[in-house]
């Protein structure tokens, strides 16, 4: 359905409506033209008066859409919708107030899903709490190859409502879904979806673990062809089993080890399918090598199994997993190689913003002077250091929370080195790659794995992945 083709019954359903949108952005600006462009009454409310908020807010006011900058805590009066960007806490006084008045209130991914046309394309959606915007990749990659348009949108930063009302058709959408989107979407009804992994993250958002995993599970709800799960997570099967999915939905696993039927796995260097074969009991399709993947760290071919998953319960042939993971490159700051030193690897996986992500990333690697610290979140880092400590020629220690994973050093890993910078300013990142050539020795790979957010130091995690990668440079230079 192209922008400017509103059926006639979405066109009703908001005619006249006051909606109010939560929010600018990448999620925000869309919903806001998309509901004005079908007769709603739309205010957009936002806690931010900055340059960029400005400039948006006076392209919507062109429109007819009415903005409040600075203020998001006051629903307006004469709301009977709430649409919020998902980043918004449940518990903000403006959610408070519309609950109070019966207002529902939606995502961005609800409202895409409820304006989609009639042939709309069906959705292979992904979440996770590690490896989403990577495994979508991987599926847009997949599906390309196999000859099908598509698009990877969502949370990877392209905004799905832009993807439903544009004017590009799409034979099926590979959708990565944040838990905070999952939390504002009862709606959707996916093809199929995978849960990669669930670890404590954003629980101060979600309020506890339970949650946020209740929160995950909501996409399995409805599924039609597949249930993708991880075997090595058990906690992602139990959503499967707890989800309503239409009659023959399968549950379909995948595993780095040789899989079962009906599941996916590794075999002798070999990715392979023994889910979506004739005779799953006896049979397995080759689908890809390990050498395929890259870069094949353990939990980026579980990645791959993943995203193949996807695609096969979409009728995608097995030539194409191997193209598509042939022609994917992953994006920067993801366990990126950046230069060998004097026979020492240096890696950037500045994204490895917690500690699930950190501890996948160690695994991947046999002797690693690492570099970690940053915004801990609440996280706690004695289950990290006691898994990765055999792996630690030594540690750097940046960041505003850097004492939180000392401590857990000096309690599992006491006769690891352990230089504690003390310091935030520009040249700090500098200071650490020195400091890890000095413990690193031939064969080490030095590994800038944070396990925390970056924003004590850095404006998000790609400058401090850049910063890495500059001082390397140097360094070599």
């Amino acid at each position: 359905m192209g922008s400017g083709q509103v059926t006639s019954s979405v066109s009703q359903e908001f005619q006249g409506r006051h909606v109010t949108v939560a929010g600018l952005g990448v999620s925000g600006v869309p919903a806001a033209k998309a509901l004005h462009a079908r007769g709603a009454r739309v205010t957009v409310v936002n806690d931010g008066d900055d340059a960029r908020a400005r400039a948006q807010a006076a392209d919507l006011e062109a429109l007819g859409v009415t903005v409040r900058l600075g203020d998001g805590a006051t629903l307006p009066e004469g709301t009977d919708l709430v649409v919020t960007a998902p980043g918004w806490q449940p518990d903000k006084p403006l959610f408070t107030a519309a609950r109070a008045a019966g207002v529902e209130i939606w995502g961005d991914v609800e409202l895409a899903w409820r304006l989609r046309g009639p042939d709309a394309a069906p959705w292979l959606a992904v979440t996770g709490t590690n490896g989403k915007t990577t495994t979508v990749q991987m599926l847009a990659a997949i599906l390309t190859a196999a000859g099908l348009r598509t698009a990877a949108v969502g949370n990877i930063g392209v905004s799905l409502l832009d993807a439903v009302l544009g004017d590009e058709t799409y034979d099926v959408l590979a959708v990565e879904l944040s838990s905070y989107q999952l939390h504002w979407a009862p709606s959707p009804r996916p093809h199929s979806a995978v849960v990669l992994n669930l670890a404590a993250d954003h629980l101060d958002w979600h309020g506890s673990m339970e949650a946020y995993a209740a929160d995950k599970g909501r996409v399995y709800e409805g599924n039609r062809v597949a249930c993708v799960y991880n075997v090595a997570d058990p906690a992602t099967e139990d959503l499967v089993r707890a989800a309503d999915v239409e009659e023959g939905c399968r549950a379909v696993g995948f595993t780095l080890g040789p899989p079962a039927p009906s599941q996916l796995g590794v075999v002798d260097g070999i990715l392979v399918d023994r889910a979506f074969v004739e005779n799953r009991q006896k049979n397995a399709q080759e689908l890809a090598e390990i050498s395929d993947v890259r870069p094949p760290a353990p939990h980026n071919i579980a990645n791959a199994l993943a995203a193949a998953a996807l695609a096969r319960a979409f009728g995608v042939p097995a030539k194409a997993v191997r193209d598509g993971l042939r022609n994917f490159r992953p994006d920067a700051h993801r366990i990126a190689h950046v230069a060998d030193l004097d026979s020492v690897a240096w890696v950037d996986d500045s994204k490895a913003t917690n500690t699930h992500a950190a501890q996948a990333s160690l695994a991947a690697y046999e002797s690693i002077v690492w570099i970690a610290g940053g915004l801990a979140k609440g996280a706690t880092f004695d289950d990290l250091v006691a898994a990765s400590a055999k792996r630690l020629r030594g540690v750097v220690l940046i960041g505003a929370d850097r004492a939180l994973i000392r401590e857990a050093l000096a309690r599992h890993a006491p006769e690891v080195p352990v230089v504690d910078l003390d310091r935030t300013d520009t040249g700090a990142m500098l200071a650490a790659v020195r400091e890890a050539r000095r413990l690193a020795e031939p064969g080490d790979t030095v590994l800038l794995a944070p396990a925390c957010a970056s924003m004590d130091m850095f404006a998000n995690y790609n400058k401090r992945g850049d910063a890495f990668a500059e001082a390397v440079r140097e360094l070599g230079a």
